[in-house]
């Protein structure tokens, strides 16, 4: 399995505040739930934690776990000369594998994310971005996000988070909470993951989870449509955390096609591994 989206560590500096994993822990954690690779993204912005994890820490684990552990770059859009930034990282590291976690406080349209989508697309690097209420805004129809599907159709942008995946279902509110009632068909999402083939989705945190879960028989087919698409991921970040994608990727009943496909297989092919 390939765990799409996992977080290092990084001091917190208010009371209560989560500190994040080492790369031994994670490598840790991997092996003893039989996970082959993960994801580590890095958090550049300030609008999730209140001390960040820099692009640098990300790689020198990776150098640590070459074989285990794949960085993706993060710069803060608003930073001057962000796409230079993109570059350097990227093409100093073959190790580097896509960008994100994109989370700001920023419409997902916004120029400055424009800047991140047009240097991404054109290095080949895949982008994940977290959608709530107080990132990467969008109304419930992804208005903004569907104009940038169409302006950047080479690059591949993964939704995450509770705006992206509330919008499965078409009663969506545009709260960014976690349902629990049934899904009605034809929801946002699911259709911009059939209409656009740059359009992905990892089903990590509580809001992947909740919306994999939350009515089954909508789930079902949900795949059937969607599993080229779907990429297995945790969002790992602290000792202890409940990481039910597991259980979830491995009981969940689905042609075993549609399983190899969203727990490694979509992922080798965005990211360019090699066939396991």
């Amino acid at each position: 399995m390939i765990d799409t989206h996992t977080h290092l560590h990084y001091d917190g500096r208010l009371p209560g505040e989560r500190v994040g994993i080492s790369a031994d822990q994670l490598v840790d954690t991997m092996n003893r739930y039989g996970i082959d690779m993960a994801v580590s993204l890095p958090i550049e912005s300030p609008e999730v934690v209140t001390s960040l994890t820099m692009t640098e820490t990300v790689i020198e684990a990776a150098k640590r776990y070459p074989e285990r552990i794949i960085p993706f770059i993060h710069v803060d859009p608003r930073m001057p000369r962000a796409d230079q930034a993109i570059r350097y990282f990227a093409e100093s590291c073959s190790l580097v594998r896509g960008f994100g976690e994109l989370v700001d406080g920023l419409p997902i349209d916004a120029d400055e994310h424009k800047v991140i989508f047009s240097t991404c697309q054109e290095l080949g690097l895949p982008v994940i971005f977290y959608g709530s209420s107080y990132s990467n805004f969008d109304d419930t129809d992804f208005t903004g996000l569907e104009s940038c599907l169409r302006e950047f159709p080479n690059l591949i942008i993964i939704g995450h988070g509770p705006r992206w995946w509330n919008g499965i279902s078409a009663d969506d509110d545009g709260s960014c909470g976690y349902p629990d009632g049934p899904v009605v068909e034809g929801g946002s999402a699911d259709r911009l993951l059939q209409q656009y083939d740059n359009m992905y989705a990892d089903i990590s945190a509580g809001s992947g989870y909740n919306a994999m879960t939350r009515d089954p028989e909508f789930t079902e087919g949900f795949i059937e449509r969607n599993w080229r698409k779907i990429l297995f991921a945790t969002d790992y970040l602290h000792v202890g955390q409940d990481l039910g994608q597991i259980q979830w990727i491995r009981e969940t009943p689905m042609a075993e096609e549609h399983r190899r496909a969203i727990a490694d297989g979509n992922a080798r092919r965005i990211l360019g591994l090699d066939e396991g």
